[in-house]
């Protein structure tokens, strides 16, 4: 059984094979679950209609929830370049100030 947190990089495989009208139904529900605040529910939802613009929300706030683990998890999958490399760099410099204290 996998893990319920921590930061694992999964393979989502193949999209799952979903019509167009079915994708954009998942995505309103997904929508009306982040606006509600329900952020489970909305990542699952995205997660499964490969919906990078709900994801690079989610990252967003994952962010400001100072997860920014599952933030960049997120840009990861949406696809989200920019983010992710915003975030790898800041955590770069954190090891990079870790390592000069040391010295």
């Amino acid at each position: 059984m996998p893990p319920s947190s921590g930061f694992l990089k999964v393979d989502l495989g193949a999209p799952p094979k979903v019509s167009g009208a079915d994708r954009a139904a998942l995505i309103r529900r997904g929508n009306e679950f982040f606006n509600e605040g329900r952020y489970d529910l909305a990542k699952r939802v995205f997660i499964t209609a490969r919906y990078g613009d709900g994801l690079i929300r989610l990252g967003d706030y994952h962010l400001k929830q100072n997860e920014p683990l599952e933030a960049l998890r997120l840009y990861q999958i949406a696809p989200e370049p920019r983010k992710a490399a915003d975030l790898i760099e800041r955590f770069a410099d954190i090891v990079r100030r870790w390592l000069e204290e040391d010295e």
